[in-house]
């Protein structure tokens, strides 16, 4: 009789050390999931005499958690500190520390400096020195983020309104955190449009790591699933010249956002008055700069609102040249009422599985929006009077197709299931193996 062996130590003989390498590896992928966009973070923390030393600590604490939520690195994000009160102190600059660990560690050395509270004066410093490129930040581009996430817990002695707006306009995201008896008219001066979605209240330090989840989530990039977007464009007369201009900068500003690419997300334009015109299809221009070029180069068609036609038209030519087994998305804009039916070709968009987005502005009919978007129509439809303001929409469309519960493990997921199928099949090879064996020693005993 051979000697009995446990089936865990037999397989572990018999797989090799290759097959064992890779599962562990499919493993580590598993744990480390998040991948954020290239972003050049930057936290700005008040540590006035208002803030006691147990609540500065608790400030740490979150620092230190979403930082574990992030892809940091110098090619992905970077992150620095500036510690502020009456003086500013850059305590980690973006080029210092390329590591979780080490950024971790630093954080937790922050001591607090424990005098007034000029918000205004750190903000500027950020600016002009943590995001410069003499501290680590990196050239301005679109394809990088330059945020900042600011934690206060009162009110300013000095101006932030000016100071932000130039911020702002400079192309810094701002995150404003209030606690306790902070001003929120001060928050909201700081922050960046839209609001709702920049400004937040926690009403201690002690429930603040709450908000570890959000801005995780808000660093996310979720695009790098293989997507198909079709935007379908009203240009009827009622539009006028000058807005459909802020329509196609709106149209690009999207476009910003996305992972274009031959692999990844590929792009198609419609517009549409009285009759139907495809701009171009899905896949003709691969790169961001020629796709953007195309959207400046498209004529006013002026005329009618056909919108039924116009979603009949994506349906069956667009989507129907599209990529097989690729998320499809349609982003429909319009200002008036169709004047066709739009039920038919609404409905057989999202019975296809296409995410649909329908925004509106001006005279835009929100029931129509709400029958051409997906569920939940909350998330999916949007409605601005002026077209001054569809900037603000632009920046609330989510294009991406992530789990809503973990948004950044789309291409990371991708990742660790081939790597497990590639070690599944070298486990069933030396299992296959293994069998020959066996039945070998058989064949001898007997």
């Amino acid at each position: 009789m051979m000697p009995s062996m446990p089936l865990f130590l037999l397989l572990l003989s018999l797989m090799g050390a290759q097959a064992i390498n890779d599962l562990r590896t499919a493993a580590a992928m598993a744990a480390g999931l998040c991948k954020t966009r290239p972003t050049d973070l930057v936290f700005i923390i008040d540590s006035s005499r208002s803030v006691r030393p147990s609540e500065f600590e608790q400030v740490k604490v979150f620092l230190a958690k979403v930082i574990e939520g992030l892809d940091v690195g110098p090619n992905a994000t970077r992150v620095g500190v500036v510690n502020y009160a009456s003086r500013v102190k850059n305590e980690v600059s973006l080029k210092t520390h390329r590591s979780k660990p080490a950024l971790v560690k630093a954080v937790t050395k922050i001591e607090p400096l424990s005098t007034g509270t000029m918000t205004g004066l750190a903000i500027q410093f950020a600016q002009n020195v943590a995001f410069s490129e003499i501290e680590g930040a990196r050239t301005k581009s679109p394809d990088i983020s330059r945020v900042a996430i600011i934690v206060t817990d009162g009110r300013p002695q000095d101006n932030v309104r000016d100071v932000a707006q130039r911020a702002r306009e400079a192309g810094i995201e701002i995150f404003a955190i209030g606690v306790g008896r902070v001003d929120m008219n001060t928050l909201k001066q700081m922050a960046s449009d839209p609001l709702d979605d920049h400004v937040d209240y926690v009403e201690s330090y002690s429930v603040i790591e709450k908000l570890t989840k959000k801005f995780q989530e808000a660093l996310c990039a979720c695009s790098n699933a293989a997507t198909d977007v079709v935007f379908v464009i009203d240009g009827s007369k009622s539009v006028r010249p000058e807005n459909f201009e802020l329509v196609k900068k709106w149209i690009n500003q999207i476009i910003d956002k996305l992972d274009v690419s031959d692999a990844k997300t590929h792009v198609g334009l419609v517009q549409y008055s009285s009759s139907v015109r495809e701009e171009f299809p899905l896949g003709r221009y691969n790169n961001k700069k020629d796709l953007k070029d195309a959207v400046k180069k498209m004529a006013y068609m002026e005329r009618g609102t056909m919108t039924g036609q116009a979603l009949n038209f994506m349906v069956e030519n667009s989507f129907g040249r599209s990529r097989p087994g690729v998320a499809k998305v349609g982003i429909v804009f319009t200002d008036g009422r169709s004047q066709d039916y739009i039920g038919d070709a609404a409905k057989k968009a999202k019975d296809n599985g296409y995410k649909m987005y329908a925004v509106g502005v001006g005279n835009a009919v929100e029931n129509e929006l709400k029958e051409i978007a997906s569920e939940p129509t909350a998330d999916h439809y949007f409605y601005t009077a002026d077209f001054k303001t569809m900037n603000q929409i632009a920046k609330k469309l989510q294009i991406n197709f992530c789990d809503e519960e973990k948004p950044c493990e789309c291409d990371s997921l991708v990742k660790f299931q081939k790597k497990v199928e590639s070690a599944l099949q070298a486990l069933t090879k030396k299992l296959e193996n293994m069998s020959k064996r066996i039945a070998l020693l058989e064949n001898k005993i007997v």
